[in-house]
């Protein structure tokens, strides 16, 4: 796990580290050291801890003028013991919420396990973001974590989409695509 980590290619475009509106800035990284883990196994130094036990993120782009921000996850997604669901609405989104971000793209393609829970805390994030012209989609969720999200009906409240391509494409076209694609189901 340690050899996973998060895409770098934007980084000349954001850093959420510099960033003064991020949950965030001023964080330090390390190469050498590694400190974090899930389980037993050390996961990649430039992962961004918030909180949870099991899975971490890294905030690869966000832009404010289109309110969206990208957003990659690694690790286990736990409702079930963790509710990693509240602690990434509580110290992360809603934090961004509140600069106007109701755009969020999740990249989860290293989402290894998804284990539910309730559904309030998706159903009450759905109708934050829609009240503000928003919406959340988890982009590349592997299918047997697909399947666990499906059978909780948690696309009631958030969208999946298998979009392979992303990694080579701009960060605004990740975002009109996705958009694009959120207009025509909402249709």
């Amino acid at each position: 796990m340690q050899d996973i980590e998060p895409y770098f290619n934007w980084r000349h475009l954001y850093m959420a580290e510099e960033d003064k509106q991020s949950p965030f800035y001023g964080q330090t990284y390390s190469e050498f050291e590694f400190t974090n883990t899930v389980y037993n196994y050390y996961i990649h130094p430039q992962w961004d801890d918030f909180g949870s036990r099991t899975l971490y993120m890294k905030l690869l782009f966000v832009e404010y003028e289109h309110q969206y921000a990208i957003i990659e996850l690694m690790g286990e997604w736990n409702d079930a013991i963790e509710n990693d669901i509240m602690t990434l609405r509580r110290d992360v989104t809603d934090l961004m919420q509140q600069q106007g971000i109701n755009k969020f793209i999740l990249i989860a393609e290293n989402v290894l396990n998804f284990h539910s829970s309730d559904d309030s805390y998706y159903e009450e994030w759905r109708e934050s973001v829609i009240e503000a012209g928003g919406w959340v989609v988890i982009v590349n969720m592997p299918s047997q974590s697909q399947y666990d999200f499906k059978k909780a009906r948690l696309t009631n409240y958030v969208a999946l989409l298998d979009f392979p391509q992303w990694r080579t494409l701009k960060p605004e076209l990740v975002f009109q695509q996705v958009d694009d694609w959120m207009i025509r189901q909402l249709q």
